[in-house]
């Protein structure tokens, strides 16, 4: 059985080529042992640097973005595939470039859509134990190592974030949206979640649960906007950022 291709950063491994088992991140923060990190720790920062580099460049020309997050497992015959596909491409007609995680799932319908709607379809991968790959709707893909790089793009080239239903990863770039937002570190940042059934138990835990103690303030909540309607969340996200920079 041939060994799958395994992509390293903007290097891709095949053919048995792919001896390394553990990740860029992995080796970064999960470090046990001597104290040998202390020679290959500074040596590391100029790979940092380089995918800064690398990502910025390539990013740097991308028109006004949105970034859409959601489970890379949604199968293409599921409701929240169709509804991403119809989100990718009805960002492309109001002119936003879609930047996804490049990969399968709503990652792909979002990129789907773009793409077969004219748009700009853009896929920013990541290093994993599991491989995934860019999928075939994006037009430019860039893979990088570290997701505290990979995340940085994200927000630093999107103008509002689209979550549909997803698992851990979609939960932490949303909380982490957020979080720049609720701290103004990033402005008319609009963050829309499609599915209001899906998000409505997330959405009434951070009202009955946070907000009744005062772990955030009850502004905080308008933060968010939830809805069913791709046609909506285009709207929301018009309504921000509709005008050209």
């Amino acid at each position: 059985m041939e060994t799958p291709a395994r992509h390293m950063g903007s290097v891709t491994l095949r053919r048995g080529r792919n001896t390394e088992s553990s990740t860029s991140d992995q080796r970064l923060l999960d470090q046990r042992g001597t104290g040998n990190w202390t020679h290959t720790d500074p040596w590391r920062v100029l790979r940092i640097q380089s995918e800064f580099v690398e990502g910025f460049g390539a990013l740097a020309e991308v028109p006004r973005a949105v970034t859409v997050f959601g489970s890379a497992r949604t199968p293409r015959d599921h409701d929240e595939y169709k509804s991403a596909r119809e989100l990718g491409s009805a960002l492309a007609k109001a002119g936003f470039a879609v930047i996804t995680g490049g990969g399968p799932g709503i990652m792909e319908a979002a990129n789907r859509g773009a793409s077969t709607a004219d748009g700009y379809s853009i896929g920013l991968g990541i290093e994993l134990p599991f491989e995934q790959g860019l999928n075939d709707w994006v037009d430019l893909g860039i893979d990088f190592r570290y997701f505290f790089i990979r995340k940085t793009m994200f927000v630093k080239y999107s103008q509002a974030f689209i979550c549909l239903p997803g698992g851990f990863g979609t939960l932490d770039e949303l909380f982490e949206a957020l979080t720049l937002v609720q701290t103004g570190k990033v402005t008319r940042f609009p963050i829309v979640l499609i599915g209001t059934e899906f998000w409505s138990g997330l959405i009434s835990w951070i009202k009955d649960t946070l907000v009744a103690q005062g772990k955030v303030s009850p502004a905080d909540l308008d933060l968010i906007r939830c809805t069913d309607s791709v046609e909506e969340a285009v709207q929301i996200v018009n309504s921000v950022c509709g005008e050209s920079e």
